[in-house]
């Protein structure tokens, strides 16, 4: 008998019928004996229109008041999904985060987890009775519900699993595991049985959409084992989804490269002609980091005539205030000479930890690029990673062209 906490997405929780096929799975797992914790989502789309209501009442709505709205919508589910258990005999009690009592900071909109009392869940698990909870939420110090921001549910799933010490957290989306890339871009693009929490963690940082990249902080942080699943799968013909786990599989040899991850939410900044002395970089970054826009990929120039080209990257929807924040602040201050934006770029990366043993990976990676025709505008790289940022025009060009170029359509040799 193992602890088992699953995790279900809004999609999977996304109408009445899908609520009871999570039930029914649910059950099939109870059956074979084992303790069942279950954390949901709010129904796909609810959240987003609880947040159009606010934003139709007040155009700044309060973030403690915004936190006490979107908790509803895991409510419901939690609720929806206990009674979908007992309606096919299976006992089932549902916990909203503060009955659960999962602290958090208060931070609203955005908190973190501190800590989270297992009591009741302990007592309901060693009577046999199925634990439903909702995710994305908690409740500060002071008895406020708090949410973790959008994609919270993941991590609720993995910070349960964690307090309870479970055997393995299952989150289940409408995807059937972990792909060497988009399959909608790269048709050929294969399923990964397994694959290490760092290429997890790059890849969600990258934009992978698969896992929220703080629930990866928090499995590799407090050793969660983590397997992805689909929920749409049919019974029966269920598959082992892709296990994320600490230890590269002896079994195979290790692909030099594990994946293609994008993200197309990136715009680059320049600050042309400032002073190329110490302290120019903090003086640029300083404003920027206290209106808490993060930066991602920066490159400096060489410096000519005693000055130097600076760029970075941030979130397109940051574009504009990080623009206005170099114009008004920084350049009067450092005498820069013009600042140039653009939101037409995007971010394509290689992933692997074979790269740790295989030279050669970053002149494969740019020799593909350079015969196609794409020009890179920014590398950054890290010991199992090599981003580039290139013009958003050739994003699924550059994807396909890499994905072919490290032979990832083909499945590792068996050793």
């Amino acid at each position: 008998m193992a602890l088992i906490v699953q995790k279900y997405g809004g999609t999977s929780m996304g109408t009445p019928e899908r609520i009871r096929n999570v039930a029914r799975r649910v059950a099939r797992w109870k059956s074979q004996g084992h303790q069942m914790v279950v954390v949901v989502s709010a129904m796909s789309g609810e959240t987003n229109r609880l947040l159009s209501l606010a934003k139709e009442v007040s155009p700044a709505p309060a973030p403690r008041e915004l936190d006490v709205m979107v908790s509803t919508g895991e409510q419901v589910t939690i609720a929806l999904l206990a009674m979908a258990l007992q309606d096919i005999g299976v006992s089932a009690r549902s916990y909203t985060g503060s009955q659960v009592r999962i602290l958090t900071d208060n931070i609203h909109t955005k908190a973190r987890i501190l800590d989270i009392q297992d009591t009741n869940i302990r007592r309901d698990l060693d009577a046999g009775t199925v634990v439903i909870v909702a995710g994305f939420q908690g409740v500060d110090e002071q008895g406020n519900i708090t949410t973790l921001g959008r994609g919270g549910s993941d991590t609720s799933g993995v910070a349960l699993a964690a307090a309870l010490l479970a055997d393995e957290c299952q989150i289940y989306t409408d995807v059937d595991g972990v792909y060497t890339t988009d399959p909608r871009i790269v048709p050929e693009a294969r399923k990964l049985e397994r694959i290490t929490f760092e290429e997890m963690l790059e890849m969600a940082s990258l934009g992978s959409k698969v896992l929220q990249i703080r629930s990866v902080e928090f499995a590799g942080k407090y050793k969660v084992k983590l397997r992805v699943l689909s929920s749409f799968e049919e019974e029966g013909k269920e598959t082992s989804g892709t296990l994320i786990t600490f230890e590269e599989d002896r079994k195979m040899e290790q692909p030099i490269i594990s994946g293609i991850a994008f993200n197309r939410d990136e715009a680059k900044l320049t600050v042309l002609g400032v002073p190329d002395r110490p302290g120019i970089a903090y003086q640029i970054l300083g404003p920027i980091a206290e209106a808490s826009i993060d930066v991602d990929m920066i490159i400096q120039n060489v410096g000519h005539d005693g000055t130097t080209d600076f760029s970075f990257t941030v979130a397109r929807s940051e574009m504009e205030r990080a623009r206005k924040i170099l114009e008004d602040q920084v350049k009067p201050h450092v005498g820069a000479r013009q600042i140039v934006a653009d939101n037409k770029t995007c971010k394509v990366s290689a992933v692997g930890v074979g790269m740790r043993s295989h030279p050669g990976v970053a002149s494969q990676m740019f020799r593909t690029l350079a015969e196609e025709g794409i020009n890179i505008q920014m590398i950054s790289t890290s010991e199992i990673k090599i981003s580039v940022v290139v013009d958003e025009k050739y994003l699924e060009l550059a994807v396909r062209v890499l994905h072919k170029a490290f032979d990832l359509d083909q499945a590792p040799a068996q050793v």
